[in-house]
C-alpha cells in the first residue's frame, strides 16, 4: 500500500497514474475541499491531518509500503513530520517537490514579514495570489495598503477574508492555477502595482504569475519555499516508475 500525502494537483496526477497502474494507494488530504476534489482521483482517501504518531498508527493498520509526499512546497510541518514518521516506522520516503522559474523583475524574500516591507517599499496596491492561509498575516503586515486577495471561491474562505476587513473590490475569488493571459487581464482590471506570490513551482501557475507581471512591468515578491533535506526526491512524475522498482514496490 502506497500513502499519498495530497492536497495539491500534483497528488490528483500521481494519483491518476497509480490507479492506472494498478498500484493499491490512500490518498490523504487536509480539509473538505480537497477531500472533494480527491474522489474524483482516487477510490481510496483519507481526510484529516495527523500527528507523527498518528501517522505511524495508521500507516501499521494499512500495511503502507511507502510513504508519497505530494504535499503543498510550503506545507513543510506535514513533510517533516512525514519523514519522522517514516524514519521511525522504516518505511521509505520519496519527496515530489516541484521545480520553478524566475524573471529578472522578481524580489526573493525569505518569509511574509520580508514580502510586506518589500512590498511597502514598492508600491501601493498589492495583488497577493498566495491564498487564504496567511491572509491575516498579510493584513496586519500591509496595513495602510490596498490588497487585492485571490483566494478560493469558497464561502467559508470569502467570509474569512470580509471579517479581515477586505471588502468586494479587494477579493477575487477563483480557482487555478490561471493562464498567462488571466493573470495579465487580473493584474491590468486591479491597477496593481506590486504581485506577491509563493515559489509554488510549475503546477501551482507560479511561471504564468511571472510572465504576465513581466509584461506590465509590475514587480513580482516571491516568497521563497523552506528547503528540506528530502532522503529521495523526484521533480517528475516519469521518475516515479524506477524509484517504486528500487523500492521494490512497483
Amino acid at each position: 500500500m502506497i500513502f499519498v500525502l495530497g492536497g495539491t494537483s500534483d497528488s490528483l496526477l500521481i494519483s491518476d497514474w497509480l490507479t492506472e497502474t494498478k498500484q493499491p494507494f490512500i490518498l490523504s488530504v487536509a480539509t473538505d475541499y480537497g477531500e472533494t476534489l480527491a474522489k474524483q482521483h482516487a477510490e481510496n482517501v483519507f481526510c484529516g491531518r495527523l500527528s507523527k504518531e498518528e501517522m505511524c498508527t495508521k500507516w501499521h493498520s494499512e500495511n503502507v509500503q511507502l510513504v508519497l509526499d505530494a504535499t503543498h512546497p510550503f506545507a513543510t510541518i506535514v513533510s517533516e513530520t512525514a519523514m519522522e514518521a517514516c524514519k521511525e516506522t522504516e518505511i521509505p520516503y520519496i519527496r515530489f517537490e516541484r521545480t520553478s522559474e524566475q524573471t529578472d523583475n522578481t524580489y526573493l524574500v525569505a518569509d511574509i514579514e520580508e514580502a510586506c516591507k518589500v512590498a511597502t517599499e514598492l508600491g501601493q496596491r498589492i495583488f497577493l495570489t498566495t491564498g487564504s492561509k496567511n491572509l491575516p498575516e498579510f493584513v496586519a503586515g500591509l496595513r495602510n495598503l490596498h490588497i487585492i486577495a485571490r483566494i478560493l471561491p469558497v464561502s467559508d474562505v470569502i467570509r474569512s477574508a470580509e471579517e479581515l476587513g477586505l471588502v468586494a473590490d479587494q477579493i477575487i475569488g477563483m480557482k487555478g492555477p490561471f493562464t498567462k493571459e488571466a493573470n495579465r487581464t487580473q493584474l491590468e482590471m486591479t491597477g496593481a502595482d506590486v504581485l506577491i506570490t509563493k515559489e509554488s513551482g510549475k503546477q501551482g501557475g507560479f511561471q504564468e504569475k511571472l510572465t504576465a507581471a513581466a509584461e506590465l512591468e509590475i514587480p513580482v515578491i516571491v516568497i521563497r519555499r523552506k528547503q528540506l533535506n528530502y532522503p529521495i526526491e523526484i521533480n517528475h512524475l516519469t521518475e516515479l516508475p524506477e524509484i517504486l522498482t528500487q523500492l521494490e514496490v512497483y
